[in-house]
């Protein structure tokens, strides 16, 4: 297999954009339309998805151990929608001709050997890490709704009971989807494991999101959604060791904040945590009850409410992290950064800038919510493949 030729081929192939995954699924869905109820009507979010791993494994595929992990997570992750083994063969012959076809008079006997090789250990390394998880764990569980409270135009606060228990971390995130729509998105648990196995999701409904609109606006008590088993461990508390914490969170990325104040609680660990809550707006504080008892409950915890617009101030805009600069020096502490892409990459370059390291700085990669954390570590890894 040459890797050069494998890495040139299919920067030429990637440079017709949109065509590429158009072409590929239209060949998948006309040869095995049994394929299409895998995917989510609306195809686009897909369509990007496809460009964006294809980039990412071709580029590492000269670091079989650096791919292998993230090919392994991949086919896990696949089972949600309910792709076998005997799928792959159908995904392969789909992207040789899509390929061929880009490539025109460039595709030789020679690259269409060393893409069948490659796609051959790709198929292999997914297929056995499904084979693994299964071991461990189902495809996706099945929760009932127990409580769905509105907490604003368009966001709810949601518990969910599995029908057996979901072990996860806080910090992680656990792929949601409802049944009446082909679509994931990734939520982070706003509570600790509990002894009742409930999960506590809090969700704004996303223009456009399929998942989110369902769950904000178009779900009740007594309704089923499905769950993915938990990813991601960049906002786990484990490599910050015992250190204190500096928390800033904005919107809904109260969830993770929240889930890990539970489980410096339970760890009874003595850390001093100070948070930084931020929100446009004094009204867009939706969960103020949840942050009010926490902080009179724990004396180590202290709560610093930020509103981003300040009329007094048109056109200005105050983030978490900008007003925990101004107090403090925060240096010999581990920092957890969640909210929107905005405020995170916002938070995190203030925070560079002001001489902290990346290793004492916790967020998830940008965007791909939908898709989970290991998904987001391979865009931020070959940021050319986006959405």
């Amino acid at each position: 297999m040459d890797v050069a030729r494998l890495k040139q081929s299919w920067s030429l192939v990637a440079a017709h954009g949109d065509q590429v995954p158009l072409y590929f699924y239209s060949t998948l869905f006309l040869a095995y339309p049994e394929t299409r109820q895998m995917f989510p009507t609306n195809m686009a979010g897909q369509r990007d998805r496809l460009v964006t791993a294809l980039g990412h494994i071709v580029s590492n595929v000269d670091q079989v151990d650096r791919l292998v992990g993230f090919l392994q997570d991949l086919g896990a992750d696949h089972r949600k929608f309910a792709v076998r083994a005997e799928h792959y063969p159908a995904v392969g012959e789909a992207l040789l001709a899509t390929l061929r076809h880009f490539l025109a008079e460039q595709w030789t006997d020679e690259l269409a050997q060393d893409w069948a090789a490659a796609y051959g250990l790709v198929a292999q390394v997914m297929t056995e890490g499904a084979q693994a998880a299964e071991a461990v764990n189902p495809p996706w569980w099945v929760a009932e709704i127990v409580s769905h409270e509105r907490r604003g135009f368009d966001v709810a606060v949601l518990t969910l009971r599995p029908q057996y228990l979901l072990p996860f971390q806080p910090g992680q995130s656990i792929g949601v989807s409802h049944p009446a729509v082909r679509s994931w998105r990734y939520y982070s648990p706003a509570n600790a494991p509990r002894v009742d196995g409930t999960l506590e999701l809090h969700v704004r409904a996303a223009p456009g999101g399929a998942v989110s609109s369902r769950l904000v606006y178009g779900s009740a008590i007594g309704d089923q959604v499905h769950l993915a088993a938990p990813v991601g461990d960049r906002l786990t508390l484990r490599s910050a060791g015992s250190a204190d914490l500096l928390l800033l969170a904005g919107g809904t990325g109260w969830a993770p904040v929240k889930a890990l104040i539970e489980q410096v609680a339970a760890e009874g660990s003595r850390r001093t945590v100070d948070l930084y809550l931020g929100a446009r707006s004094r009204s867009e504080f939706y969960d103020d009850e949840a942050v009010d008892k926490l902080a009179s409950s724990y004396p180590w915890l202290t709560v610093s409410r930020v509103v981003g617009v300040d009329v007094a101030r048109p056109g200005e805009v105050t983030h978490a992290v900008d007003r925990a600069l101004v107090d403090g020096d925060w240096r010999s502490r581990h920092v957890y950064v969640c909210g929107s892409d905005e405020m995170v990459s916002h938070s995190v370059a203030a925070l560079t800038r002001a001489g902290y390291h990346a290793g004492q700085l916790h967020h998830e990669g940008l965007g791909k919510h939908w898709y989970g954390p290991s998904w987001r570590t391979a865009v931020d890894n070959n940021p050319g493949g986006g959405q």
